[in-house]
């Protein structure tokens, strides 16, 4: 059976809609799962109308839940109405109100088991603040939607390239060194590697942990973090099983090439990952590590400059799609490979056998 999974239109008047249709025009979605869009029918047909003809006959039939949608079909759950003001490539309040509506409802039916993923287009963390949203980004909300004990969400970027995961999601430059603590990174240190063994069926990931200061702070001349905080970090990971190296001088680690040597790389801050990430490949998946469901998002904002023009590259969207299916196949796989271990039991203690010296038979002598 294929899996469900629900796409957030995200940002009315950015480039979600144009993006979602352009990837789901490829017929062989269909052969990987059911796509079921959280939006508005009518909205997509107006940014239909911008793209070019072979996306403008793609189909969508309207549905209640996704319970409803059908295999080989493109369905759509109207989350907001008809007449929604649109100004495309502008950020307006409306949007907002949108946007949040349509993920207000897909995670509703991700949190009632009626998809088995989630995929988000592009949100204007500006406009969509309000009472019921007062978040950095989608990481946080979706933190405090999954919560419990999985509150530690990890944004992680993900390419064929290298994946890498931050401590500081969307934190100002100016609190990052206030933010970064042993605790922290310990912690996001062990979701990472949980999320590579789960998520990517890694048996023994190795995690590269950038530096905070230029040069891993030249021994304490320019900064103490590293000295103070990341290494004994590091160490204790260590202690606990876990792969970790470092840190690392962020220039020196990305100019070298050496993430090549390491399965993923947790960087302090946003920019210290993300330029170097999106610098080698722009096609990459943001990925919600941590959390008992599967989000994934194209690595790219709402793009008000391409939105309405017929020229934004969906190809970071496709893979946020393939990537979350992978992920459904691959928890499966992994949940299979655990149930039941065989337990282990520790030897018993036998009691002490009477030490029996080796005794060697004397030899015969032959007589002539």
């Amino acid at each position: 059976m294929k899996p469900t999974i629900a796409i957030t239109a995200g940002d009315i008047n950015g480039v979600g809609y144009e993006i979602i249709i352009k990837t789901l025009a490829d017929p062989h979605v269909f052969e990987i799962c059911k796509p079921v869009v959280y939006g508005n029918l009518s909205i997509l047909k107006r940014h239909q109308q911008t793209l070019s003809e072979e996306y403008k006959n793609v189909q969508f039939q309207l549905v209640l839940s996704p319970k409803d949608a059908k295999e080989g079909k493109l369905s759509l759950v109207s989350c907001y109405a008809d007449n929604t003001p649109l100004s495309i490539g502008e950020s307006t309040k409306e949007a907002g109100k949108a946007s949040f509506a349509a993920l207000e409802r897909a995670c509703k039916d991700l949190k009632d088991g009626l998809v088995d993923a989630l995929v988000t287009a592009p949100i204007n963390k500006e406009n969509i603040q309000s009472d019921k949203f007062t978040f950095s980004g989608h990481t946080e909300y979706l933190a405090s939607i999954f919560g419990g004990e999985h509150k530690d969400a990890l944004m992680m970027m993900v390419s064929e390239m290298m994946k890498v995961a931050l401590v500081c999601n969307h934190t100002p430059i100016s609190k990052v060194a206030q933010m970064v603590s042993e605790e922290l990174i310990l912690r996001k240190l062990n979701t990472l590697n949980a999320a590579l063994k789960e998520d990517f069926m890694l048996r023994r990931p190795r995690i590269a942990v950038l530096a905070l200061n230029p040069h891993a702070g030249d021994n304490g001349l320019i900064g103490k973090e590293e000295h103070e905080i990341i290494k004994p970090a590091i160490s204790k990971a260590a202690e606990q099983g876990i792969l970790a190296f470092g840190p690392y001088s962020a220039d020196g680690f990305f100019g070298a090439g050496l993430y090549t040597h390491f399965d993923a790389v947790l960087a302090m801050y946003h920019d210290q990952g993300l330029i170097p990430f999106k610098s080698l490949d722009m096609s990459g998946v943001n990925f919600t590590a941590g959390l008992p469901v599967i989000r994934t998002s194209p690595d790219h904002g709402t793009a008000y400059d391409l939105a309405g023009k017929n020229s934004a590259h969906h190809l970071s969207f496709a893979h946020s799609l393939y990537l979350a299916v992978d992920l459904i196949k691959n928890r499966a796989i992994t949940a299979e490979i655990n149930k039941d271990p065989l337990v282990v039991k520790e030897r018993e203690e036998r009691p002490e056998r009477p030490h029996v010296p080796f005794f060697v038979p004397p030899q015969e002598t032959k007589t002539e």
